[in-house]
Protein backbone atom coordinates (compact mmCIF):
# COMPACT_ATOMS: atom_id res chain seq x y z
CA UNK A 1 0.00 0.00 0.00
CA UNK A 2 2.79 2.39 0.97
CA UNK A 3 4.71 1.54 -2.21
CA UNK A 4 1.64 2.45 -4.32
CA UNK A 5 1.33 5.78 -2.51
CA UNK A 6 5.03 6.50 -3.05
CA UNK A 7 4.73 5.62 -6.74
CA UNK A 8 1.72 7.91 -7.10
CA UNK A 9 3.62 10.74 -5.41
CA UNK A 10 6.60 10.20 -7.71
CA UNK A 11 4.35 10.20 -10.78
CA UNK A 12 2.66 13.40 -9.61
CA UNK A 13 6.00 15.11 -9.01
CA UNK A 14 7.28 13.98 -12.42
CA UNK A 15 4.14 15.24 -14.15
CA UNK A 16 4.43 18.54 -12.27
CA UNK A 17 8.06 19.02 -13.28
CA UNK A 18 7.22 18.03 -16.86
CA UNK A 19 4.35 20.55 -17.02
CA UNK A 20 6.62 23.29 -15.64
CA UNK A 21 9.27 22.54 -18.27
CA UNK A 22 6.64 22.56 -21.02
CA UNK A 23 5.27 25.88 -19.78
CA UNK A 24 8.74 27.45 -19.73
CA UNK A 25 9.47 26.06 -23.19
CA UNK A 26 6.24 27.51 -24.60
CA UNK A 27 6.96 30.87 -22.95
CA UNK A 28 10.48 30.92 -24.40
CA UNK A 29 9.21 30.12 -27.89
CA UNK A 30 6.56 32.86 -27.64
CA UNK A 31 9.17 35.42 -26.53
CA UNK A 32 11.49 34.45 -29.40
CA UNK A 33 8.63 34.79 -31.90
CA UNK A 34 7.65 38.21 -30.48
CA UNK A 35 11.23 39.46 -30.67
CA UNK A 36 11.72 38.18 -34.22
CA UNK A 37 8.42 39.77 -35.28
CA UNK A 38 9.45 43.13 -33.80
CA UNK A 39 12.84 42.94 -35.51
CA UNK A 40 11.08 42.12 -38.80
CA UNK A 41 8.96 45.26 -38.40
CA UNK A 42 12.10 47.30 -37.67
CA UNK A 43 13.93 45.92 -40.73
CA UNK A 44 10.90 46.65 -42.93
CA UNK A 45 10.83 50.24 -41.69
CA UNK A 46 7.38 49.84 -40.12
CA UNK A 47 8.90 50.57 -36.70
CA UNK A 48 11.19 53.60 -37.05
CA UNK A 49 14.39 54.18 -35.10
CA UNK A 50 12.54 56.82 -33.08
CA UNK A 51 9.82 54.36 -32.03
CA UNK A 52 12.48 51.73 -31.29
CA UNK A 53 14.23 54.21 -28.99
CA UNK A 54 10.95 54.85 -27.17
CA UNK A 55 10.45 51.09 -26.81
CA UNK A 56 13.93 50.81 -25.26
CA UNK A 57 13.11 53.60 -22.83
CA UNK A 58 9.83 51.92 -21.90
CA UNK A 59 11.65 48.63 -21.28
CA UNK A 60 14.32 50.25 -19.09
CA UNK A 61 11.88 52.08 -16.84
CA UNK A 62 9.56 49.07 -16.84
CA UNK A 63 12.32 47.05 -15.14
CA UNK A 64 12.60 49.70 -12.42
CA UNK A 65 8.80 49.95 -12.08
CA UNK A 66 8.43 46.17 -11.74
CA UNK A 67 10.94 46.24 -8.88
CA UNK A 68 9.05 49.10 -7.25
CA UNK A 69 5.76 47.24 -7.62
CA UNK A 70 7.22 44.35 -5.64
CA UNK A 71 8.04 46.74 -2.78
CA UNK A 72 5.02 49.04 -3.01
CA UNK A 73 2.28 46.94 -4.57
CA UNK A 74 2.93 43.44 -3.27
CA UNK A 75 4.66 44.16 0.07
CA UNK A 76 2.85 47.41 0.90
CA UNK A 77 6.01 49.40 1.76
CA UNK A 78 5.74 53.00 0.56
CA UNK A 79 9.19 54.01 -0.67
CA UNK A 80 9.98 57.35 -2.31
CA UNK A 81 13.67 56.85 -3.07
CA UNK A 82 13.60 54.17 -5.74
CA UNK A 83 15.42 56.37 -8.26
CA UNK A 84 18.42 56.45 -5.89
CA UNK A 85 19.04 52.76 -6.57
CA UNK A 86 18.81 53.49 -10.29
CA UNK A 87 21.55 56.09 -9.86
CA UNK A 88 23.76 53.62 -7.96
CA UNK A 89 23.38 51.04 -10.73
CA UNK A 90 23.90 53.69 -13.42
CA UNK A 91 27.08 55.16 -11.94
CA UNK A 92 28.50 51.78 -10.95
CA UNK A 93 28.05 50.24 -14.40
CA UNK A 94 29.09 53.42 -16.26
CA UNK A 95 32.39 53.64 -14.36
CA UNK A 96 33.12 49.95 -14.94
CA UNK A 97 32.52 50.35 -18.69
CA UNK A 98 34.21 53.70 -19.22
CA UNK A 99 37.14 53.54 -16.80
CA UNK A 100 37.88 49.81 -16.76
CA UNK A 101 36.64 48.74 -20.23
CA UNK A 102 34.49 45.99 -18.77
CA UNK A 103 31.89 44.26 -20.98
CA UNK A 104 28.29 45.31 -20.48
CA UNK A 105 27.12 42.15 -18.61
CA UNK A 106 29.91 42.57 -16.03
CA UNK A 107 29.17 46.29 -15.66
CA UNK A 108 25.46 45.64 -15.19
CA UNK A 109 26.22 42.94 -12.63
CA UNK A 110 28.39 45.38 -10.65
CA UNK A 111 25.56 47.92 -10.65
CA UNK A 112 23.06 45.29 -9.49
CA UNK A 113 25.37 44.09 -6.69
CA UNK A 114 26.05 47.64 -5.46
CA UNK A 115 22.32 48.40 -5.37
CA UNK A 116 21.58 45.14 -3.56
CA UNK A 117 24.32 45.73 -0.96
CA UNK A 118 23.15 49.27 -0.21
CA UNK A 119 19.53 48.09 -0.05
CA UNK A 120 20.53 45.43 2.49
CA UNK A 121 22.49 47.96 4.57
CA UNK A 122 19.74 50.55 4.82
CA UNK A 123 16.80 48.16 4.54
CA UNK A 124 17.22 46.46 7.89
CA UNK A 125 16.86 49.64 9.99
CA UNK A 126 14.39 51.62 7.85
CA UNK A 127 11.98 48.76 7.07
CA UNK A 128 11.08 48.68 10.75
CA UNK A 129 9.33 51.98 10.09
CA UNK A 130 5.86 52.13 8.58
CA UNK A 131 3.71 54.41 6.47
CA UNK A 132 4.72 58.06 6.24
CA UNK A 133 7.84 57.53 8.35
CA UNK A 134 9.19 54.98 5.88
CA UNK A 135 8.33 57.25 2.94
CA UNK A 136 10.16 60.22 4.50
CA UNK A 137 13.16 58.07 5.38
CA UNK A 138 13.51 56.70 1.83
CA UNK A 139 13.03 60.22 0.46
CA UNK A 140 15.90 61.40 2.66
CA UNK A 141 18.04 58.48 1.49
CA UNK A 142 17.46 59.47 -2.12
CA UNK A 143 18.56 63.04 -1.43
CA UNK A 144 21.66 61.82 0.45
CA UNK A 145 22.70 59.69 -2.54
CA UNK A 146 22.19 62.66 -4.86
CA UNK A 147 24.29 65.01 -2.67
CA UNK A 148 27.08 62.45 -2.28
CA UNK A 149 27.31 61.93 -6.05
CA UNK A 150 27.36 65.70 -6.61
CA UNK A 151 30.35 66.11 -4.29
CA UNK A 152 32.51 63.20 -5.45
CA UNK A 153 34.81 64.27 -8.30
CA UNK A 154 35.51 60.68 -9.35
CA UNK A 155 31.78 60.33 -10.15
CA UNK A 156 31.82 63.50 -12.23
CA UNK A 157 30.26 65.68 -9.55
CA UNK A 158 27.44 67.94 -10.69
CA UNK A 159 28.74 67.68 -14.29
CA UNK A 160 27.90 64.00 -14.42
CA UNK A 161 29.49 61.37 -16.65
CA UNK A 162 29.41 61.80 -20.43
CA UNK A 163 30.56 59.78 -23.43
CA UNK A 164 29.37 56.50 -21.93
CA UNK A 165 29.57 53.77 -24.60
CA UNK A 166 26.23 53.02 -26.25
CA UNK A 167 25.78 49.34 -25.47
CA UNK A 168 22.10 49.03 -24.55
CA UNK A 169 20.54 47.21 -27.49
CA UNK A 170 16.86 46.35 -27.83
CA UNK A 171 17.70 42.66 -27.37
CA UNK A 172 19.33 43.30 -23.98
CA UNK A 173 16.38 45.41 -22.82
CA UNK A 174 13.92 42.78 -24.08
CA UNK A 175 15.78 40.02 -22.22
CA UNK A 176 16.00 42.17 -19.09
CA UNK A 177 12.26 42.81 -19.04
CA UNK A 178 11.44 39.15 -19.69
CA UNK A 179 13.83 37.96 -16.97
CA UNK A 180 12.60 40.43 -14.33
CA UNK A 181 8.96 39.70 -15.14
CA UNK A 182 9.57 35.93 -14.91
CA UNK A 183 11.43 36.27 -11.59
CA UNK A 184 8.64 38.32 -10.03
CA UNK A 185 5.87 36.13 -11.44
CA UNK A 186 7.48 32.99 -10.00
CA UNK A 187 8.21 34.73 -6.68
CA UNK A 188 4.64 35.99 -6.26
CA UNK A 189 3.18 32.56 -7.06
CA UNK A 190 5.47 30.83 -4.55
CA UNK A 191 5.09 30.38 -0.79
CA UNK A 192 7.45 33.33 -0.25
CA UNK A 193 5.21 35.45 -2.46
CA UNK A 194 2.15 34.57 -0.41
CA UNK A 195 4.08 35.49 2.74
CA UNK A 196 5.06 38.82 1.17
CA UNK A 197 1.43 39.60 0.29
CA UNK A 198 0.27 38.62 3.78
CA UNK A 199 2.60 41.31 5.16
CA UNK A 200 0.88 43.81 2.87
CA UNK A 201 -2.62 42.80 3.96
CA UNK A 202 -2.02 42.69 7.72
CA UNK A 203 1.49 42.70 9.16
CA UNK A 204 0.33 42.01 12.73
CA UNK A 205 -1.75 39.00 11.65
CA UNK A 206 1.16 37.74 9.53
CA UNK A 207 3.48 37.95 12.54
CA UNK A 208 0.90 36.10 14.63
CA UNK A 209 0.89 33.31 12.02
CA UNK A 210 4.66 32.93 12.41
CA UNK A 211 5.71 34.92 9.33
CA UNK A 212 8.88 36.95 9.83
CA UNK A 213 7.69 40.24 8.31
CA UNK A 214 11.12 41.91 8.49
CA UNK A 215 12.68 39.02 6.55
CA UNK A 216 10.15 39.18 3.72
CA UNK A 217 10.22 42.96 3.57
CA UNK A 218 14.00 42.72 3.22
CA UNK A 219 13.66 40.14 0.44
CA UNK A 220 11.31 42.32 -1.58
CA UNK A 221 13.33 45.48 -0.89
CA UNK A 222 16.62 43.93 -2.02
CA UNK A 223 15.11 42.31 -5.15
CA UNK A 224 13.24 45.50 -6.09
CA UNK A 225 16.33 47.67 -5.55
CA UNK A 226 18.48 45.26 -7.59
CA UNK A 227 16.07 45.63 -10.50
CA UNK A 228 16.34 49.40 -10.16
CA UNK A 229 20.13 49.01 -10.33
CA UNK A 230 19.79 46.97 -13.52
CA UNK A 231 17.51 49.62 -15.02
CA UNK A 232 20.00 52.33 -14.06
CA UNK A 233 22.86 50.49 -15.74
CA UNK A 234 20.85 50.01 -18.92
CA UNK A 235 19.82 53.67 -18.87
CA UNK A 236 23.43 54.85 -18.54
CA UNK A 237 24.46 52.90 -21.65
CA UNK A 238 21.28 54.00 -23.45
CA UNK A 239 21.42 57.75 -22.78
CA UNK A 240 25.28 57.89 -22.80
CA UNK A 241 25.11 60.71 -20.21
CA UNK A 242 24.08 60.68 -16.56
CA UNK A 243 24.18 63.28 -13.81
CA UNK A 244 22.64 63.53 -10.31
CA UNK A 245 19.57 65.32 -11.73
CA UNK A 246 18.81 62.28 -13.91
CA UNK A 247 17.69 60.35 -10.82
CA UNK A 248 16.15 63.01 -8.59
CA UNK A 249 12.98 62.96 -6.50
CA UNK A 250 10.82 63.61 -9.57
CA UNK A 251 12.07 60.39 -11.16
CA UNK A 252 11.00 58.43 -8.05
CA UNK A 253 7.54 60.00 -8.30
CA UNK A 254 7.36 59.06 -11.99
CA UNK A 255 8.09 55.43 -11.11
CA UNK A 256 5.40 55.47 -8.42
CA UNK A 257 2.97 56.91 -10.98
CA UNK A 258 3.70 54.06 -13.41
CA UNK A 259 2.87 51.52 -10.70
CA UNK A 260 -0.24 53.30 -9.38
CA UNK A 261 -1.73 53.91 -12.83
CA UNK A 262 -1.29 50.29 -13.90
CA UNK A 263 -2.48 48.89 -10.59
CA UNK A 264 -0.52 48.18 -7.43
CA UNK A 265 -0.08 44.45 -7.07
CA UNK A 266 -0.39 43.75 -10.80
CA UNK A 267 2.65 43.01 -12.97
CA UNK A 268 0.59 43.29 -16.15
CA UNK A 269 -0.74 46.62 -14.90
CA UNK A 270 2.79 47.92 -14.43
CA UNK A 271 3.56 47.02 -18.05
CA UNK A 272 0.50 48.93 -19.25
CA UNK A 273 1.01 51.91 -16.94
CA UNK A 274 4.67 52.36 -17.86
CA UNK A 275 4.01 51.96 -21.59
CA UNK A 276 1.14 54.46 -21.59
CA UNK A 277 2.81 57.14 -19.49
CA UNK A 278 6.06 57.07 -21.47
CA UNK A 279 4.51 56.79 -24.94
CA UNK A 280 1.62 59.24 -24.42
CA UNK A 281 3.68 62.47 -24.18
CA UNK A 282 5.68 61.41 -27.25
CA UNK A 283 2.54 60.58 -29.23
CA UNK A 284 1.12 64.04 -28.50
CA UNK A 285 4.10 65.57 -30.32
CA UNK A 286 2.48 64.58 -33.62
CA UNK A 287 -0.56 66.81 -33.05
CA UNK A 288 -1.03 70.30 -34.47
CA UNK A 289 1.26 73.09 -33.25
CA UNK A 290 -1.49 74.65 -31.12
CA UNK A 291 -2.22 71.39 -29.27
CA UNK A 292 1.45 70.36 -29.21
CA UNK A 293 2.31 73.36 -27.01
CA UNK A 294 -0.08 72.02 -24.38
CA UNK A 295 0.85 68.34 -24.68
CA UNK A 296 2.15 68.06 -21.10
CA UNK A 297 -1.00 69.77 -19.81
CA UNK A 298 -3.15 67.28 -21.76
CA UNK A 299 -1.01 64.46 -20.40
CA UNK A 300 -1.52 65.70 -16.81
CA UNK A 301 -5.29 66.13 -17.26
CA UNK A 302 -5.67 62.62 -18.66
CA UNK A 303 -3.72 61.26 -15.69
CA UNK A 304 -5.90 63.17 -13.19
CA UNK A 305 -9.09 61.96 -14.88
CA UNK A 306 -7.81 58.40 -14.76
CA UNK A 307 -7.14 58.65 -11.03
CA UNK A 308 -10.61 60.12 -10.40
CA UNK A 309 -12.59 57.50 -12.30
CA UNK A 310 -10.26 54.53 -11.80
CA UNK A 311 -8.33 55.07 -8.51
CA UNK A 312 -7.34 51.39 -8.26
CA UNK A 313 -5.46 51.65 -11.56
CA UNK A 314 -6.10 50.12 -14.96
CA UNK A 315 -6.06 46.49 -13.82
CA UNK A 316 -6.22 46.86 -10.04
CA UNK A 317 -4.68 43.65 -8.71
CA UNK A 318 -5.67 41.52 -11.72
CA UNK A 319 -3.25 40.04 -14.22
CA UNK A 320 -3.56 39.57 -17.97
CA UNK A 321 -3.56 35.82 -18.57
CA UNK A 322 -5.22 33.34 -20.90
CA UNK A 323 -7.50 32.12 -18.10
CA UNK A 324 -8.59 35.67 -17.20
CA UNK A 325 -9.17 36.54 -20.86
CA UNK A 326 -11.42 33.47 -21.23
CA UNK A 327 -13.35 34.48 -18.10
CA UNK A 328 -13.78 38.01 -19.46
CA UNK A 329 -15.04 36.76 -22.84
CA UNK A 330 -17.44 34.36 -21.13
CA UNK A 331 -18.73 37.12 -18.87
CA UNK A 332 -19.07 39.52 -21.82
CA UNK A 333 -21.05 36.97 -23.85
CA UNK A 334 -23.30 36.28 -20.87
CA UNK A 335 -24.02 39.98 -20.28
CA UNK A 336 -24.59 40.55 -24.02
CA UNK A 337 -27.10 37.70 -24.27
CA UNK A 338 -28.85 39.00 -21.15
CA UNK A 339 -29.16 42.49 -22.67
CA UNK A 340 -30.54 41.03 -25.91
CA UNK A 341 -33.19 39.10 -23.97
CA UNK A 342 -34.17 42.21 -21.98
CA UNK A 343 -34.44 44.29 -25.16
CA UNK A 344 -36.57 41.59 -26.77
CA UNK A 345 -38.94 41.61 -23.78
CA UNK A 346 -39.19 45.41 -23.92
CA UNK A 347 -39.96 45.21 -27.66
CA UNK A 348 -42.80 42.78 -27.00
Amino acid sequence: MESKINNNEKNLSRNLVKSIYIRYLITTVVLVVIYMFLMFLVNQGIISDYILRIMKEIGIFLIAALGLNLILGFTGQFTMGHAAFMSIGAYGSAIMTKNFNMPLPVSLLVGIILSAILAALIGYPILRLKGDYLAICTLGFGEIVKVVIQNVDYLGGARGISAIPTKTSFLIVFLGVALCYAILRNLINSSKGRAIMSVREDEIAAEAMGINSTKYKMISFIIGSSMAGLAGGLYAHFNTFIDPASFNFSKSIELITYVVLGGMGSLSGTVLGTSILIYLPESLRGLSDVIKDYRMLIYALLLVMMMIFRPQGILGTREISIANIKKFIKKFKKSSSKNIEENAKVGE
